[in-house]
């Protein structure tokens, strides 16, 4: 059955009377000053910003950025990031981005760069990718063809340095808690790093290997911030990474999570990319 209007006539008069005078006294100004693409979404709105951390790590790591980014008036989403494959990880983030109502600045830190690299790929709302120490894999490769020390030297997170273990459809891998601190956050305090360490968010290993579709990259203005004395991912690689796709990008002095350990200027990065893009 289809539902009639429910405004009687006398009302719909007295409501387009009311927008007359809304419209005469400026308050159409600013709607017509709405954002085509998203209509009803002012152009003086800010884009959200998701956030999609990495492996061995949780969204709460995110902290330090988030308080920076809300502090300047952007609202933002720290998107907990399932670790279980390339493929089902980008489809998830992706929902989330589908979500939002209006533009979005995507930000990955380390694996959460892969993610976002395919959860971005045709999405219409997205403005601007943001990596943070992160990979940013082409068509067909693999974050594992990364972590070669022959070609990209300076990584310490080799085999020998993971824990495995084994659960029902596959392996999981994290960091050994006695190398966590040297490997990942070389830069923050022992009692931080170690409560990071027990808390972290185990990855499929399977995900390593995992191909990487078409990256957004190729389409999506990019930002790139390396991690100068990262142990992670070698420094080479993420300027190899930056370069390749053309990234507007700036070095830290910091660790694998120097989001953490310089949160305002890895915020500012991210408004950089917002003010580049709106």
């Amino acid at each position: 059955m289809r539902l009639g209007n429910p405004l009687r006539r006398p009302l719909r008069t007295t409501i387009g009377a009311a927008l007359g005078v809304a419209l005469t006294l400026g308050v159409g100004a600013g709607l017509a000053q709405a954002d085509s693409r998203h209509p009803g979404r002012s152009k003086t709105e800010k884009p959200t910003v998701v956030l999609v951390h990495g492996a061995f790590a949780d969204a709460s790591g995110w902290g330090g950025v988030v308080g920076e980014l809300q502090h300047d008036g952007y609202p933002v989403l720290a998107v907990a990031d399932p670790l279980r494959g390339l493929a089902s990880d980008s489809a998830y983030v992706r929902s989330v981005v589908d979500s939002v109502d209006g533009d979005v600045v995507l930000v990955g830190h380390s694996y959460g760069g892969a993610v976002i690299t395919n959860a971005a790929t045709g999405a219409e709302n997205v403005e601007a990718l943001v990596y943070v120490a992160a990979f940013a894999p082409d068509l067909g490769e693999t974050i594992n063809k990364f972590n070669d020390p022959a070609q990209y030297p300076g990584s310490e997170l080799t085999p020998d340095a993971l824990v495995f273990r084994p659960y029902p459809g596959g392996v999981d891998v994290t960091i050994d808690p006695a190398r966590f601190q040297r490997i990942f956050a070389a830069d923050l305090p022992s009692r931080q790093t170690r409560l990071m360490a027990a808390t972290q968010r185990p990855a499929a290993a399977a995900s390593l290997d995992e191909q990487s579709g078409e990256p957004a990259w190729k389409t999506i203005p990019s930002w790139y911030q390396i991690s100068a004395r990262d142990k992670a991912i070698s420094p080479v690689a993420q300027r190899f990474l930056a370069e390749r796709m053309g990234a507007h990008t700036t070095t830290v002095d910091a660790s694998h999570v120097g989001y953490i350990s310089h949160p305002a200027r890895t915020a500012n990065l991210i408004e950089s990319a917002a003010r580049a893009t709106s």
